[in-house]
């Protein structure tokens, strides 16, 4: 069932039950979101949509690197940004990461307790609810997901 979502609050608690992730690996998470960004959506499915992302991050950003989470309105959507200043990933596999399964680094993954779900699940949820996704590599070093939910 679709009820409204409160995302803003919803990234703090993510962000409060993942400081000590990120603590341990040196990592900062920025997110200076908008206050009160309400979306119709499933609560669960928005969550596993932050959760994952940040999940990702801590997992594959690297120590010492920094999470960026942003939003601001376009019309009827709200635009995310969730980037990190890490190594990124090879542009060939870029176009695969939404995919079941796939896995950059095999033996890494394996290791590191990976189900190569994670991205498959928050690109269906960003869909179910009427969003777009798209990954980069930025320039500097780092991926970029840009999405949006409708409001």
């Amino acid at each position: 069932a679709f009820t409204t979502v409160d995302v803003s609050q919803m990234v703090e608690d993510i962000a409060g039950e993942t400081a000590l992730q990120f603590s341990k690996k040196n990592m900062t998470f920025r997110h200076d979101l908008p206050a009160n960004i309400e979306i119709k959506g499933n609560t669960s499915m928005i969550y596993s949509i932050f959760r994952n992302l940040i999940d990702n991050a801590i997992a594959y950003a690297g120590p010492g690197t920094t999470l960026t989470l942003t939003a601001n309105r376009e019309g009827n959507d709200w635009h995310f940004i969730c980037c990190d200043n890490g190594v990124g990933v090879a542009p060939e596999h870029l176009s695969r990461l939404f995919e079941r399964f796939y896995r950059v680094d095999k033996g890494r993954s394996r290791k590191m307790g990976g189900t190569g779900l994670g991205l498959a699940i928050v690109k269906n949820a960003v869909l179910l609810h009427r969003g777009t996704i798209h990954v980069s590599n930025l320039p500097t070093g780092g991926l970029r997901f840009d999405f949006t939910l409708p409001q």
